[in-house]
């Protein structure tokens, strides 16, 4: 089909995530056609250098044809299996296995979802239905971190603490609680590890304290905030947040939907400091976005909290149609297979420290204020006045310009709307393909320097 018809047809008919949709009407959509690697194709045929993996999930790259293989090979035996009436499938029940195996030893049980925004609703659920199990009603309270994103669901978008997911969506929800973000950059402690480490903890306590011991249900947090701004705590913090909610009594819930699955170094960005979680959604790199799948996983003593709690005769009364799917799940367990026996967990291990001299050596081009990272994810923040850490005027839509420049570059990233952009190349990437993105990195800042009223508001 010609281009200009895709477009109208685009325009006609489909509603696209989080845009603008006049802008989008008047944009028109840039249509994807192929991937190879860490390269993708338009219908234009301009190649172009992912360095988002898609959205943040694409962490083997695209085109691995034994992924490929085992979608085809399971949809031919077994499209679709429930999980409902005690029903299931040996690729499901694999997975759950294989994650178990994988993950913090805290972790006994899997739920699965479609994605992450479904597994922190289920999250959520679950621990509802914990509380209300152990005859602890009034534990109801949620606490999650300023800049902090746990999806787009009904209540998820509640935890999250982005202005763009609650405006004309009436959240957050009044049992919904923030705390300031550890964001070093930006931190009023300064830049000190310890002591940001030490605020976020005094935050934690004080908000619990406020809310009630007795109300609080638990502490959600990113091991790295992602659509916060690729905001990288200092190491030791998500350990501490940990044995804060153990000395509170609150259950300790981790979103790693974008850190997992190798994105920080690790399998789990847990891992790292021995973190043990009372419960963790994922979902992104599972299945390297090849099928939508996401899970929750959670301990023993939740699990058996609520079993018990239902007694003897009555359901759980939480589920999803395409919960366990098999063909979701055939290709999250060869994903597995290529991030330990393929190499992909080495390879990426392996490049990251390219990856942050790549970005610590754009800190001396005249619009960067700070360069930041854990493993393949990272950022670029953008900055008028480096003295002062003083924000761009949002009038001059930075982030629009910046996409639409890398584009004309051949690279995608994340633009932020604060003027932060956000990187997370495919486990596969190589030192020539990281060469090529901070190359065409580069060219974009000087582009976007150069065009009308940028220069002129550095200070």
């Amino acid at each position: 089909m010609q281009r200009e018809t895709l477009v109208a047809l685009d325009r006609d008919h489909l509603i696209h995530p989080v845009v603008n949709y006049r802008a989008h009407e008047r944009r028109g959509v840039a249509v994807l056609e192929s991937g190879r690697g860490a390269y993708l194709t338009d219908n234009n045929g301009k190649e172009l250098l992912d360095a988002f993996s898609g959205l943040w999930c694409v962490n083997v790259g695209y085109g691995h044809e034994s992924i490929v293989r085992a979608a085809e090979e399971q949809m031919r035996r077994l499209p679709y299996a429930t999980g409902y009436f005690h029903f299931g499938s040996e690729p499901a029940i694999r997975l759950a296995a294989k994650l178990v195996e994988l993950a913090p030893p805290s972790l006994r049980k899997v739920y699965f979802t479609l994605g992450g925004s479904d597994a922190v609703d289920s999250a959520i659920r679950f621990i509802v239905h914990y509380y209300n199990a152990l005859g602890k009603p009034e534990k109801k309270h949620f606490i999650t971190i300023e800049r902090g994103y746990h999806g787009s669901s009904a209540q998820g978008s509640g935890l999250t603490a982005i202005p763009v997911f609650h405006r004309n969506f009436d959240v957050p929800l009044p049992n919904q609680h923030k705390i300031p973000s550890p964001y070093p950059y930006r931190n009023p402690e300064g830049s000190d590890p310890e002591a940001i480490i030490r605020a976020s903890v005094a935050a934690l306590k004080e908000k619990v304290l406020e809310i009630g011991r007795d109300r609080v249900a638990a502490f959600f947090c990113e091991p790295v905030q992602g659509s916060g701004g690729v905001i990288v705590p200092p190491k030791g913090w998500l350990k501490a947040m940990q044995e804060a909610c153990r000395e509170l009594g609150i259950l300790f819930a981790v979103d790693e939907v974008i850190t997992g699955f190798g994105r920080t170094g690790p399998l789990f960005a847990c891992e790292a400091e021995d973190v043990t979680p009372d419960v963790m959604t994922v979902a992104k790199g599972l299945t390297a976005g090849y099928a939508p799948m996401g899970a929750v996983l959670m301990s023993e003593a939740i699990y058996q909290g609520i079993a018990e709690g239902s007694g003897n005769d009555l359901p759980v009364g939480h589920g999803h149609t395409y919960s366990a799917h098999p063909v979701s799940a055939a290709v999250a367990l060869e994903v597995l297979r290529l991030y330990h026996e393929g190499g992909l967990l080495e390879n990426g291990i392996r490049q990251a420290p390219r990856f942050e001299q790549g970005l610590q050596a754009l800190l001396d081009h005249p619009l960067v204020g700070d360069a930041r990272s854990r493993g393949l994810l990272g950022a670029l923040e953008l900055v008028a006045d480096k003295e002062t850490k003083a924000r761009f005027d949002p009038a001059l839509k930075l982030a629009d310009r910046i996409f639409d420049a890398a584009y004309r570059n051949g690279i995608i990233f994340r633009a932020f709307g604060d003027n932060v952009l956000g990187f997370a190349p495919a486990l596969c990437y190589t030192g020539a393909d990281f060469d090529l993105m901070f190359e065409r990195v580069r060219h974009t800042l000087d582009m976007v320097l150069e065009m009308p009223g940028v220069r002129g508001a550095l200070r």
